[in-house]
């Protein structure tokens, strides 16, 4: 299939979220896939998966991606302009909600977000009793992606609560500080019959997995997704 650009608009200053609509087929996926973009750049092919940042709609799909110094492929994504089009292989991946949600806490930092944005506005998250805790670590305050989005839902839902920190907090920052780690802890507390799903770089997931399972939580009660 191909996917055809509709829109996009920037989320922080380098990262941007993009509108796709597929076409050549019939584009069915799952909350929290990923998608494998395929253009050809300089005279070589080159691909790049991206997770998908919104609830299955039809044939369109959202992206959340940055733009990557020095990168091969993302300058070309941010060069897009409505109606281009990018060649598209997917969905792909099995990092998605559990057929029945239990309660879950959902860890992400930097664009790793994205995911879960597809999860917590699918159907099974917004009308499951299951109570959905996400924490979201960023630097500054200005990559907390989604943010005012973030904030209304937890507003409107009673299943839902949305815990951002900074590592590199302003002055007039009043939330939580440091790394994801230790609020993903406090926030489980004693309790081992929650599903934990982390998104992020390599090094946060493997370190906050290890941490998990040195308490004791099961490691079926673990999903994750990790990306360099």
């Amino acid at each position: 299939m191909i996917a055809r650009l509709l829109n996009s608009q920037e989320l922080a200053p380098g990262t941007r979220h993009f509108m796709f609509e597929a076409e050549g087929g019939d584009f069915r996926f799952e909350a929290g896939q990923f998608v494998s973009l395929v253009q050809t750049v300089n005279g070589e092919e080159v691909t790049r998966a991206y997770s998908i940042a919104s609830p299955p709609d039809g044939n369109s799909f959202a992206l959340c991606a940055n733009l990557v110094d020095g990168g091969r492929f993302s300058p070309f994504l941010f060069s897009m302009k409505p109606g281009d089009t990018v060649n598209l292989n997917g969905p792909l991946g099995t990092f998605t909600l559990r057929k029945t949600p239990a309660h879950s806490l959902l860890i992400a930092t930097g664009t790793g977000i994205a995911p879960f944005r597809s999860m917590l506005h699918s159907r099974p998250a917004i009308h499951s009793p299951a109570r959905f805790t996400l924490i979201f670590g960023v630097r500054h305050e200005a990559g907390l992606l989604y943010d005012r989005e973030w904030r209304e839902m937890a507003g409107a839902r009673t299943n839902f609560d949305y815990r951002p920190t900074l590592t590199r907090p302003a002055e007039s920052w009043t939330g939580r500080t440091g790394r994801v780690h230790d609020h993903a802890l406090e926030a489980l507390g004693n309790r081992r019959d929650v599903d934990i799903y982390i998104c992020g770089l390599r090094e946060m997931v493997d370190e906050l997995r290890a941490r998990l399972k040195a308490i004791g939580v099961d490691r079926k009660r673990i999903v994750y997704e990790r990306y360099d």
